[in-house]
């Protein structure tokens, strides 16, 4: 009789070599992609809305109107404060800052305000603007800190024919 011999029927590997080159560059490339996407918000209060505080602060309504002809920091009631013009189409945002410093000064417990916005103006200087509406650089103990103006930020649009105020000096602020 003769003896049949069988071969073994080996199995074979699995070559996941591909697979694993795949993932070596994948993954540094997702990492890579985490570091760089951040997500910021900030916190709007659209008109309608009730601003919470004292009565002798809802009197003074503070408002930036931000137009291409330039900013202008008014009071709702009493009328401009501080009219900016934008010169050569670059607004003034160290002449808002320093406005808005000095009435921050001399209201401390204010922190809303009603940001104008007109249709011309570009995202980018939206967003510039409503970050120096909010906050200033500080120096304190020899480290830049972010000093509080007014947080609490109100977007508006502005009135199609809003014109700068006539005087682009500084207004009294008296009345502030």
């Amino acid at each position: 009789m003769r003896r049949r011999h069988r071969k073994m029927a080996a199995s074979p590997d699995l070559d996941i070599t591909p697979f694993m080159n795949l993932m070596i560059v994948l993954v540094p490339v997702l990492l890579l992609g985490m570091v760089f996407s951040q997500v910021r918000m900030i916190e709007l209060n659209f008109p309608g809305q009730d601003i919470a505080g004292s009565p002798e602060l809802e009197e003074f309504r503070l408002v930036v109107t931000l137009i291409p002809a330039g900013i202008e920091i008014a009071d709702s009631e009493r009328g401009v404060i501080v009219a900016l013009p934008a010169d050569k189409n670059v607004q003034d945002f160290d002449g808002l800052r320093r406005a808005l410093r000095e009435i921050k000064r001399r209201v401390p417990d204010k922190t809303d305000v009603i940001l104008e916005v007109g249709a011309d103006i570009d995202y980018q200087t939206l967003v510039y603007a409503m970050d120096t509406v909010r906050s200033y650089p500080a120096v304190v103990a020899a480290s830049v800190v972010e000093g509080e103006l007014f947080p609490d930020v109100s977007l508006m649009d502005a009135p199609a024919d809003r014109q700068l105020a006539s005087d682009s000096g500084v207004a009294a602020t008296e009345g502030v």
